[in-house]
């Protein structure tokens, strides 16, 4: 990140924290070092790493982790990873309403048999975020895998209930501990070429996100 960017950032005070910020240099940390990248691979991601990436922590229970969904990251989707400049990862992190623990549960279950489904059931917890509680949150999971994606939902409702892939759970968690994100969701860290630029709380626009991953640059 050049100077200029980031004293742009951070005059409209959106600037969580930054590495390597003297001079034109970028010096911050590899995201293959970074504490809240670990294990990038595995986790679920539109678009290829390398370039731009979004890492976003997000609850499915959280409002503005919705609003984030809906108004920014379909820009992220055009402008960076449908470009193949970069990738949209998301690790799931339950720390807002109860029912979103259950929920991360049957989503990284979903993962685990099909990725695009996994896509289909977030985006339908927050496009019908005010009709689910901890005690529905698991048979309307069902219901809409079961009529919406070749997934068997009973399965995914049952390993839910079970915690069958709670070591995934787990460790999105303490990835964010290890890295010390706090729980104000969603929190997205971006990285430019492998290196770790900035990370921000909160519905940010894409703009924010594009002046960040140096996209305004001319």
């Amino acid at each position: 990140m050049n100077r200029r960017r980031f004293l742009t950032l951070s005059g409209v005070g959106v600037v969580g924290a930054v590495a390597g910020c003297s001079g034109d240099a970028d010096t911050g940390e590899s995201i293959d070092d970074h504490p809240a990248a670990a294990d990038l691979e595995a986790q679920p991601r539109r678009g290829e790493l390398g370039g731009h990436v979004v890492l976003a922590f997000e609850d499915p229970s959280c409002p503005t982790c919705r609003r984030f969904h809906q108004d920014t990251v379909p820009a992220i989707q055009q402008n960076i990873v449908d470009t193949g400049k970069g990738a949209y990862v998301v690790r799931t992190y339950p720390v807002i309403y109860p029912w979103g623990e259950p929920a991360t549960q049957a989503l990284e279950s979903t993962f685990a048999r099909d990725g695009e489904a996994f896509w289909s059931l977030f985006g339908h917890y927050f496009a019908e975020q005010s009709s689910f509680d901890s005690d529905n949150v698991l048979e309307r999971t069902e219901a809409f895998l079961t009529e919406e994606t070749e997934v068997d939902g009973e399965a995914v409702a049952s390993d839910a209930r079970e915690r069958a892939h709670d070591d995934a759970v787990q460790a999105d968690v303490q990835a964010a501990e290890n890295a010390g994100l706090g729980e104000t969701t969603p929190i997205i860290l971006l990285f430019e070429d492998g290196e770790f630029v900035t990370k921000v709380n909160g519905s940010v626009s894409y703009d924010l996100i594009a002046e960040a991953l140096g996209e305004h640059d001319g």
